[in-house]
């Protein structure tokens, strides 16, 4: 959530502590002197009191602030010697010098104020990178500054012309200053769920007030906006009110205002709502957001003349009823959804939620009907979510407003409407509020305080803290305090709540820590399935692969419809982009890749433990997989060696190491085509190793070959458990080598080499090696060669070339009976 510190600086009151005189440009602590506190400062105490600050930033309403940009006059004008497009220019501003510009502008002419970019100055064009001015010719005459168009400053669109100001402004004043450019700090609060009480300037306020209180011994009130100044005129556009559904919907109010001019909102106005990141629309929406903002209670502007009967009507309607919001879409009511319904019971509005197309204010609206209500957090959130409509009143309205406020803030509207839009005050305020709900009642302890806080705190001191939040005191006693709690604080039902507010308002930071610390020892069940993962990952990052975490909700539109049908698919998404449960690591895989490679990032070796979730026979499944990604150079270019290209190969050789690492020691690799390889344990599948196709990589604008193993984490945890620790001493005796070639189709892939050598049975082989495939049409057509190395070794004694001979006879028998194989004579 964003707050502004300017707006913030409205609501507390000046002198010692407050902040109104502090500089929206400081980012220090001003003097002690002063009292006042800066940006910074008041960071620390919104983080201190929980409303953690994420980000503290300058808002500029015009990039680089307009800093360096002055008024300057045009003295000369003249044709420049060696360009028809060019003038030459001499512009007075105000230091007593004139400063010789050569302008391209059409518009250019002598008497115009205009804006000027002296040297030094840096300008934010819309478009491009910023410019630092320097003395520069053109065409052979120096120009000493820059006199400005609208888009090479920031200020609009148009590139016409340069920047033509009214003729009274005075020469060498700030631009800023004459456009009244708006300089604020926006503070970045990291909100949590409970706290709806926070979700508005003056909530954030009241905070700061107590904290304030508390801390400089002194009473420090929120500052309300007046409104003394509120008074129908009449009571001719009286709307009546009923409502249907008192669950859903439990206190509707509303006024009517006729005479309005639909326009454009002042300077001020829009300034704070695009200070905190809300695009400006007309005054009579632009008040609604701003009071929202401000208070934290929603409302919505009726054009009047389309409600008909002058009746509303809150109320559900059957389902599949048909309505068409404000964005143009219709929709399909459910019975659950609340509506607003005029007098032919015609829904104008989903309650809370959004808005109708046809009742809406427009540029031609003269009298409006404002809204403000409270309705129930669990109808709105479902009618929310249900038709994918997470506006920001319904996001308040879901964590419970403040229903004790829906008339204040009405007021509020109103008279800001007034004065900005014209009108009048058509009709008393209606107000239907059918069982008024009394205040929660909570005791609190003080032993309890004591025991959770683990703090002693003077009665007093709970006392103040409380009532500056809001509380009412209504019964204290020796040892407890019963306190009525204030309605914009709905999470606050227990005991321990109201200590959560206390121990806020005193400092987070101020929790005191105990001298001794009592703690059970716990016995880690999953310990060998994390070790193994810990030594697994770090095996991949000594490879030069970098773990990544991607979202385990994804797009659907990845997937084919078969996949999709055993996939899990959310009901209420968050958005049409995550709508399901992942069913691979791929595609999430995929969107890191492309991000990275659209930055310049294209060599990535990359791996990833997650979650896969799928859906059979009414059953959700979800397993933990390991998925690597290779693309690009496996290895970079030294002076050495060149940079080596990825290939499957090497996320075959990588799934091998983290076997072995595993104490798996016995799988093999088969073959399913050219991009697909199986790695198979007991004549189980742990592991797919594939060339990611180009329709895939296509969906992902991703153009060079990616390599993916997908690995069944499960099951490598299952088979790592079933190995036992095996050992053996170091050879005494030396190993011996022999290389053999061997002919054979094409179809003999290099893994049916190795089940030949296996059923061979050849005891005292110790390892065989592939270090060379080669093809030609002088070994025989639609045949290849298998360059391979066997190492031989005897653990109780030297071996003989007899006994060696043997065993490679036994081993050539074996492959030529087995793949018809032929040794390569050299």
């Amino acid at each position: 959530m964003k707050i502004s510190y300017n707006w913030l600086n409205e609501h507390i009151p000046p002198g010692q502590g407050g902040i109104r005189a502090a500089r929206a440009g400081s980012t220090g602590v001003v003097s002690e002197s002063t009292g006042l506190l800066s940006p910074e400062k008041l960071s620390n105490i919104l983080t201190s009191v929980g409303l953690e600050v994420e980000n503290l930033e300058k808002y500029e309403e015009f990039k680089g602030g307009l800093e360096g940009l002055i008024v300057g006059e045009v003295i000369d004008c003249i044709k420049h010697p060696e360009a028809d497009k060019l003038k030459l220019t001499k512009v007075d501003t105000g230091n007593g010098e004139l400063l010789q510009i050569v302008c391209g502008a059409p518009n250019v002419a002598v008497g115009q104020k205009v804006v000027v970019a002296t040297i030094g100055t840096t300008i934010f064009p819309l478009k491009g990178d910023p410019i630092t001015m320097k003395k520069a010719k053109i065409r052979g005459i120096e120009s000493q500054g820059m006199i400005c168009a609208e888009d090479e400053i920031g200020l609009g669109n148009s590139h016409e012309g340069i920047i033509v100001l009214p003729a009274d402004k005075e020469k060498g004043t700030l631009l800023k200053e004459v456009l009244k450019a708006n300089t604020d700090w926006i503070f970045e609060i990291g909100l949590t769920p409970n706290r709806i009480d926070a979700m508005s300037h003056v909530g954030v306020a009241k905070d700061v007030c107590a904290w304030l209180s508390l801390h400089d011994k002194k009473s420090y009130a929120v500052k309300y906006p007046s409104l003394n100044g509120f008074k129908a005129a009449s009571n001719t556009l009286l709307v009546n009110v009923s409502i249907e559904n008192t669950t859903a919907c439990q206190r509707y109010s509303g006024v009517s205002i006729s005479g309005i001019e639909v326009k454009e909102s002042p300077a001020w106005l829009q300034q704070r709502l695009k200070s905190i990141g809300i695009r400006p629309f007309n005054n009579i929406v632009d008040i609604t957001n701003f009071v929202l903002h401000e208070t934290g209670q929603p409302l919505h502007a009726f054009d009047l003349d389309h409600i008909k009967d002058k009746k509303i009507i809150v109320k559900t309607l059957p389902e599949n009823t048909p309505f068409v919001t404000l964005d143009g879409k219709e929709r399909k009511l459910h019975e659950e959804d609340l509506m607003i319904c005029d007098g032919d019971r015609q829904p104008m509005c989903f309650g809370g939620v959004f808005g109708g197309l046809g009742s809406g204010v427009t540029s031609e609206t003269n009298s409006i009907f404002l809204e403000s209500a409270w309705f129930n957090p669990s109808s709105i959130r479902r009618t929310s979510l249900r038709h994918g409509l997470r506006t920001d009143a319904a996001i308040r309205f879901e964590k419970g407003v403040d229903i004790s406020n829906t008339v204040l803030v009405l007021k509020r509207a109103a008279l800001l409407i007034k004065e900005l839009a014209g009108g009048e005050i058509a009709s008393e305020i209606v107000d239907v509020y059918p069982n008024p709900q009394p205040k929660k009642e909570v005791t609190l302890k003080n032993h309890y305080l004591k025991k959770i806080s683990g703090k002693n705190y003077h009665p007093d001191t709970v006392k103040n803290i409380l009532q500056s939040l809001g509380f009412e005191v209504l019964k204290e006693g020796m040892d407890d305090i019963r306190l009525a709690v204030p309605y914009s604080k709905p999470d606050v039902q227990l005991p321990a709540d109201i200590i959560e507010e206390i121990m806020r308002i005193d400092g987070l930071d101020n929790i005191e820590i105990p001298s001794a610390i009592t703690i059970t020892p716990a016995i880690e069940n999953l310990a060998f399935e994390e070790e193994l993962k810990e030594r697994t990952a770090n095996n991949l990052v000594g490879l030069g692969f970098s773990e990544i975490f991607t979202n385990s909700i994804t797009n659907s539109h990845y997937y084919t419809l078969e996949v999709l049908q055993s996939s899990i698919k959310i009901i209420n998404s968050l958005s049409e982009e995550l709508d399901i449960m992942r069913p691979s690591l791929l595609e999430t895989g995929l969107e890191r890749i492309e991000y990275n490679i659209n930055r310049k990032n294209s060599d990535l070796l990359l791996f990833e433990f997650g979650k896969i979730y799928s859906l059979s026979s009414a059953n959700y499944i979800e397993n933990e997989h390991l998925a690597i990604f290779s693309t690009g150079n496996k290895t970079n270019t030294g002076w050495r060696h060149p940079a080596e290209k990825s290939d499957l190969f090497f996320i075959k050789g990588v799934c091998e190491r983290l076997f072995r690492s595993a104490g798996i020691n016995e799988f093999s690799f088969s073959a399913q085509d050219n991009n697909t390889v199986l790695a198979w344990v007991n004549e189980v599948v742990v592991a797919t190793l594939v060339e990611v196709n180009y329709e895939q990589l296509k969906r992902f604008s991703i153009k060079q070959p990616v390599f993916f193993a997908d690995i069944d984490w499960e099951k490598v945890i299952s088979l790592s458990k079933k190995q036992k620790i095996s050992y053996q001493e170091i050879p005494k005796f030396p190993v011996v080598h022999r290389d053999l070639s061997l002919i054979v189709d094409n179809q003999v892939s290099f893994s049916m080499v190795e089940k030949a050598t296996m059923s061979a049975k050849v005891h005292k082989l110790a390892s065989m090696k592939l270090f060379d495939v080669f093809e030609s049409e002088k070994i025989g057509l639609d045949k290849k060669s298998f360059a391979i190395n066997f190492t031989f070794w005897d653990n109780e004694k030297t071996l003989t070339d007899k006994e060696i001979d043997e065993m490679i006879t036994k081993l050539v028998n074996a492959y030529e009976k087995e793949l018809k194989a032929e040794i390569r004579k050299a």
